[in-house]
């Protein structure tokens, strides 16, 4: 169930609906936050709103870079996965025999 947050982020009050707990809400709002003080440090005669956009930006090219790490992982996980499989099929191929072999 969702729950309300009144929240303040870049210093403007906003309340949102989420399904996430507090923790979780809170820890959005510190991110974003902590990266708004960032570049707002970093740069001179930014307003409010060019902040927000940097700030939004910024979280976009990491989350991008992060999907771009998880598929490469992927990939390289399938890859292996499909070696060990391989490996385990040709060491348990059962080569017929004949008991008569062993008397």
């Amino acid at each position: 169930m969702k729950k309300r947050f009144d929240i303040r982020v870049i210093g403007q009050e906003f309340s949102v609906l989420s399904d996430k707990g507090d923790e979780y809400v809170s820890k959005i709002v510190q991110h974003i936050n902590e990266r708004a003080k960032e570049i707002g440090d970093a740069s001179e005669d930014v307003t409010t709103s060019d902040i927000a956009i940097l700030v939004a930006l910024n979280i976009a090219e990491e989350l991008f870079r992060v999907k771009g790490e998880k598929e490469d992982l992927r990939s390289r996980f399938e890859g292996e996965i499909g070696e060990l499989i391989s490996y385990i099929d040709k060491e348990s191929e059962v080569t017929p025999c004949d008991v008569r072999d062993s008397l």
